[in-house]
């Protein structure tokens, strides 16, 4: 059988030019040359979409080395640059009683670190919502007496609003049981709130979908780790982050 002639033999195109850059492009904006693997779009994306939507329009997974690399070299923000209402600036917190109350604080944050990874679609911004109401509702308790669920959060936040009720009655029963009677006063727990709402501003990077906060907050209460006991007294345990 003779072979087809030379004219009639189906040749395969080649790539255009256009085709082969396309392979190579960002899968984001799709002009600029892919540089690193993106674990958020699970694709290469070049280092401007990177740095400019990271935390962004990205749900950046808190593994990401590019994440990471980038926080060592982020300053963190000033309390001077957040609105005074949002971080209850009138309200004067020393030194002295953040240490008076670590237990409590310590207890709070391990509540945050459950929350947090019951549910990974919440980050910073919902957990300082989240404190900002539950402040908001103890400076209520504090200065008239009056209860008030925690307003303006969804469910997620009134779960953990719920759990700090809890660890505060939990608190209080601790000294009781120890002292005779409860220390903990309403203002002591808005105080330690606000305290917690400071960190939170601070540490977060500011961004739509930032959850610094929460990872340093999971870096000091290891999945594996057990609730913070209770205690009375001065002291505490000596780790956490003060704004």
């Amino acid at each position: 059988m003779q072979s087809p002639a030379p004219d009639v033999i189906a040749l395969k195109p080649a790539k255009t030019l256009a085709e082969k850059d396309l392979r190579l492009s960002c899968a984001i904006c799709e002009t600029r040359k892919e540089k690193r693997f993106c674990p958020a779009v699970h694709g290469k994306i070049c280092a401007v979409c990177c740095g400019t939507e990271r935390e962004v329009t990205l749900d950046c997974p808190s593994t990401c080395p590019y994440l990471l690399q980038a926080r060592q070299h982020e300053k963190h923000r000033s309390l001077e640059a957040i609105d005074p209402k949002e971080v209850f600036a009138d309200v004067v917190i020393s030194e002295e009683a953040s240490h008076r109350h670590e237990p409590l604080l310590a207890g709070v944050l391990f509540a945050v670190a459950h929350w947090a990874r019951s549910d990974r679609t919440l980050n910073d911004r919902d957990a300082i919502s989240t404190l900002q109401a539950l402040a908001r509702r103890y400076q209520m308790l504090s200065d008239s007496g009056l209860h008030a669920p925690a307003s303006g959060v969804g469910p997620a936040q009134q779960a953990l609003a719920a759990r700090v009720d809890e660890l505060v009655t939990e608190y209080r029963r601790t000294e009781e049981k120890h002292l005779g009677y409860p220390t903990l006063r309403d203002r002591n727990v808005f105080e330690a709130l606000v305290f917690l709402l400071r960190m939170a501003h601070v540490r977060t990077s500011g961004r739509p979908r930032s959850r610094a906060f929460l990872d340093l907050v999971f870096e000091k209460f290891p999945e594996a780790a057990e609730s913070p006991v209770i205690a009375t007294g001065t002291g505490g345990t000596g780790n956490l982050v003060i704004p």
